[in-house]
């Protein structure tokens, strides 16, 4: 974890100064640079605490940065937001957990061909620095999450709105030729040492392991989507596992950027919905699998999610909101909220896995710089 802590901070000061750079040898008629950094911390101390509780410290640091390249009829836009926060809980499992872990970059450049209408060329990349894990005490906490697994690929090509009003930047983009590249990649060598952490966990429990156990590979591809059903000569349905899923659809997105003395605020919304039919509806090939005695894991939990759930009209959504205060010149108030909800990705809770509205929301208090 110090690893990845001094990584992201390296990450920051040198994603500044390069822009800072370019910003002093260009110019700044042409280049805007602006952004925040921060750093939120708490603590909990509990003596004799009669409704409970554990003592523990939070920490969470973060960058947001906006650079802008705008002259005559070139805008060149770039948005790189990052954080990572971990907490220290006084128990006797699990003391040092994970509360929050991202990277998303993204940039657009466009031709103005009209007054506030730009022809545009639009990339980003969505994934994670560490391991995520399902935090339960005194079990197994299985791994749920990886570098590139999931990581989110958009490139596209459309038309982008962009205004000014008294202060508040209004955008809105609309591409029909726009990819996306879901990816769920485990090497060789961390599907085998986390396939053998789990057996070796259930072991010391004293849990039954069946004869196919479980497989970290085989769970984050069906986990996050990048598997396909397919047909088979012998038409019986397959379960195919890739490392990634491309797929060729529509993109939306709009977002608004508003500043007022020492209120920030900053929102983005997106959608994406691919170009495929309906698929190979499953539910009716395995209705008579289903009901046997012993149906596979694979034809029990997963038929309903066949190709069916990346069809067109089926909108993966992304929105996030931001929102900081400078209280003093080091001291500001932040509040970050991100919905998202993507087809494929399934979510277990009560041992139901299906797809979910995902939500978090960060309130902080703590050191920052508004820029």
């Amino acid at each position: 974890m110090k690893r990845i802590s001094v990584f992201v901070v390296l990450c920051m000061l040198t994603v500044s100064a390069l822009y800072a750079q370019a910003k002093a040898e260009t110019g700044a008629k042409a280049w805007t640079f602006d952004g925040q950094l921060g750093l939120n911390a708490a603590a909990t101390s509990l003596v004799n605490w009669s409704s409970g509780g554990n003592n523990n410290v939070n920490g969470l640091t973060f960058a947001k940065l906006h650079l802008l390249y705008k002259k005559d009829v070139i805008a060149w836009e770039t948005h790189f937001d990052t954080d990572f926060g971990l907490t220290w809980i006084d128990q006797a499992d699990d003391q040092i957990q994970k509360t929050s872990d991202n990277i998303k970059l993204a940039t657009k450049f466009g031709w103005e061909f009209h007054k506030n209408w730009y022809l545009t060329v639009l990339a980003s990349f969505q994934s994670q620095y560490a391991l995520g894990r399902e935090y339960k005490s005194e079990e197994y906490d299985p791994v749920i999450s990886k570098w590139l697994s999931p990581s989110y690929t958009d490139i596209s090509i459309g038309l982008d709105w962009k205004k000014s009003v008294n202060g508040c930047d209004f955008s809105v983009y609309l591409s029909p030729v726009a990819g996306r590249i879901t990816t769920a990649y485990v090497s060789e060598a961390w599907n085998k040492k986390y396939t053998e952490e789990y057996k070796e966990a259930m072991t010391a429990a004293g849990k039954p392991l069946p004869d196919d156990y479980f497989d970290f590979r085989t769970d984050m591809q069906i986990k996050y989507g990048t598997y396909k059903f397919i047909k088979l000569d012998n038409k019986e349905p397959a379960l195919e596992l890739r490392n990634y899923r491309c797929e060729f659809g529509l993109s939306f997105k709009g977002a608004i950027d508003y500043k007022y003395e020492k209120l920030t605020l900053r929102s983005s919304l997106a959608f994406f919905t691919p170009y495929q039919g309906k698929g190979y509806p499953l539910k009716e090939a395995f209705e008579q699998e289903i009901q046997k005695e012993d149906p596979t894991y694979v034809y029990e939990g997963y038929y309903q999610y066949s190709n069916l759930n990346r069809q067109f009209g089926r909108f993966d959504i992304d929105w996030d909101v931001n929102v900081s205060y400078q209280l003093l010149k080091m001291l500001n108030v932040t509040l970050g909220t991100h919905l998202k909800y993507y087809n494929g990705t399934l979510i277990e809770r009560d041992g139901i896995r299906k797809e979910r509205i995902q939500f978090k929301s960060v309130l902080g208090l703590g050191l920052g710089y508004s820029f």
